[in-house]
């Protein structure tokens, strides 16, 4: 480990970009940037646990596609931090700031059923859906046009995989009822 102790940039700082884009507003774009990328992280970490732990007759396909869906987050993530870093600012890493930064909260350490745990996924993913559109309206009313665009571009992925499971979450099934026993 580095012993070296010079700090480069406070993490709450955000310095004059490249990008011309005025401080004040890439300070208030920055902010939103950061709880989007903090509501990632709390969903991803919750994907991930759910990946780990499902179980059951459907066991492999929802394992695949937890495993997409976290993917998909994570991805998004990437984006929204690069972006935060380009205007500049720091995005937010360590794991207290990014449960403080957070508007979303993890379920927790126990394991559910699998409805459960679906139903809990996708009320995440409305929160953060909702949430994106409203940083993506400050970024657009803020002249930032190219962040609503990226922000844009991660909110059709998180709808689509949203609707992923409210599809898994509808009553038809192929699976047997003795199977479920």
């Amino acid at each position: 480990m580095s012993t070296q102790k010079t700090v480069r940039q406070p993490a709450d700082v955000v310095e004059e970009n490249a990008l011309r884009l005025d401080q004040e507003k890439a300070e208030q774009i920055v902010d939103a940037l950061n709880t989007e990328l903090a509501n990632s992280y709390v969903l991803y970490h919750q994907l991930k646990k759910h990946h780990w732990v499902v179980e059951g007759a459907e066991f492999l396909p929802l394992h695949e596609f937890l495993e997409e869906a976290y993917e998909h987050v994570e991805e998004g993530a990437d984006a929204i931090a690069e972006r935060a870093q380009a205007l500049g600012g720091v995005p937010v890493s360590g794991p207290t700031n990014l449960e403080r930064r957070a508007t979303v909260e993890f379920e927790g350490e126990d394991v559910y059923d699998v409805r459960t745990m679906f139903e809990n996924d996708l009320e995440m993913y409305g929160d953060i859906i909702e949430s994106m559109r409203d940083s993506i309206e400050l970024a657009e009313n803020l002249g930032d046009h190219a962040t609503a665009e990226i922000l844009r571009e991660i909110l059709v992925t998180l709808e689509e995989d949203g609707h992923h499971f409210e599809h898994y979450l509808e009553d038809d099934t192929l699976v047997l009822e003795e199977a479920t026993k």
